[in-house]
């Protein structure tokens, strides 16, 4: 599993680079605030790499998974999972949304 910063996602982001930005953390907190053009699957659920994969078109996809902050482990649990299924790019953005607020950047409502 890879570590990524602020400033390695946003430029990924804003570069259109091919992959999927995943917030792991359950709907209700999907739905208060994420990062814009990111998806939820919770990794919670039972069926979450199968999600990913669907989401991602191939395990060979980029796939970026965050949570909250980075005292949340939700977003390393789901890179260890997604990686153990073989999925080859696998990202962890551990700062999460708070990280990505304290740069500057604008978090989302809604689904």
């Amino acid at each position: 599993m890879h570590q990524i910063t602020t400033t390695e996602l946003r430029g990924k982001m804003q570069r259109n680079e091919k992959g999927i930005l995943v917030n792991t953390l359950p709907q209700e907190s999907f739905q208060k605030e994420h990062i814009p053009n990111s998806i939820n699957i919770p990794q919670e659920q039972d069926d979450f790499v199968s999600q990913v994969e669907q989401a991602a078109g191939s395990k060979d996809q980029t796939v970026v998974v965050y949570c909250a902050n980075e005292h949340c482990n939700s977003s390393t649990q789901a890179a260890q999972k997604l990686e153990a299924a073989g999925f080859t790019h696998v990202f962890d953005y551990e700062g999460g949304a708070e990280s990505w607020r304290e740069a500057g950047e604008q978090l989302v409502a809604g689904v």
